[in-house]
């Protein structure tokens, strides 16, 4: 990598606004001397798979992409590493949302019942949830109908689309529970979507983390520390950066690292999402 030759970086079109983010974010690391270029992928498989032919320096990656695109790694003899994170990716949690007039008062009580979980690949929506009601001895098909809520597939529940339509059902009386993300679940009681003292909290899971930049094997280790360090230097006080921020959801940047991800990692491999080596096995994934 010469110095005019910019470092690539990855990222999920989910929304109209990532290219609003990534071109903000493009003239910061200019104004600073860096190059930096981005590619937009339409889902994070394909993005990963970028990780290993080239194609990208870095991926902003979800925490369903980190645990596949560290596996493909390890099978390939590499060990991956993330850079940074934001301070909204650290220790999160889903709750499972009933009617305020619904006669569920414990997990137990969901037997025979129909729980909505967002897309088949959203970690927040429907791994971790499964893994969370696994661990709490229900299993979907057996104890529970699992109803799922699927919206634009292999974007890994980067939109809310499948958790708003699971909390729309679940106010229409179509299913009797519906997981979400915590903060989704503030952003539908202030929308309206759950009114005010119609629903209530059942369960939480355990706390999880979510994206994070992870390096790609081979990397120029030079060009990474610089982008990390530009990353990490963003402050919210910063009339130029602040913008930014607010786009892209967070206050400020934190080293990355990987310790947040043991339940999901759990739930891919229970739930037969992908191997050990990262091929993807979930049969009725489409993206």
């Amino acid at each position: 990598m010469t110095i005019n030759t910019p470092l690539m970086m990855g990222a999920v079109a989910y929304a109209p606004k990532v290219v609003t983010i990534w071109e903000g974010f493009k003239e910061y690391f200019r104004r600073h001397g860096f190059e930096f270029d981005y590619i937009l992928y339409s889902n994070y498989e394909r993005q990963v798979e970028a990780q290993f032919d080239g194609s990208i320096a870095l991926a902003w990656n979800s925490p369903l992409a980190w645990v596949r695109a560290e596996r493909m790694a390890r099978a390939r003899g590499h060990s991956l590493q993330t850079v940074a994170m934001r301070d909204s990716d650290c220790d999160l949690t889903s709750v499972l949302v009933t009617r305020a007039d619904a006669p569920i008062a414990t997990l137990a009580e969901l037997a025979g019942k129909t729980v909505g979980f967002g897309a088949i690949d959203s970690p927040q929506a429907r791994l971790i949830p499964l893994d969370h009601l696994r661990r709490n001895g229900l299993l979907a098909g057996r104890d529970f109908t699992a109803r799922r809520f699927d919206v634009l597939g292999g974007k890994h529940g980067d939109h809310i689309g499948g958790e708003r339509d699971a909390a729309l059902a679940l106010m229409a009386g179509e299913i009797d529970a519906a997981w979400m993300i915590d903060g989704n679940h503030m952003a539908f009681s202030r929308e309206g979507v759950l009114p005010a003292g119609a629903s209530r909290i059942l369960a939480r899971t355990e706390a999880f983390d979510h994206c994070n930049f992870t390096v790609s094997p081979g990397a120029p280790s030079a060009a990474i520390g610089r982008f990390t360090a530009l990353l990490l230097a963003m402050r919210w006080d910063d009339p130029a950066v602040r913008p930014l921020l607010e786009l892209e959801g967070l206050k400020a940047w934190l080293p990355g690292r990987s310790s947040g991800y043991d339940a999901l990692v759990r739930a891919v491999d229970d739930e037969r999402f992908y191997d050990a080596e990262g091929n993807i096995i979930a049969s009725d994934y489409q993206y």
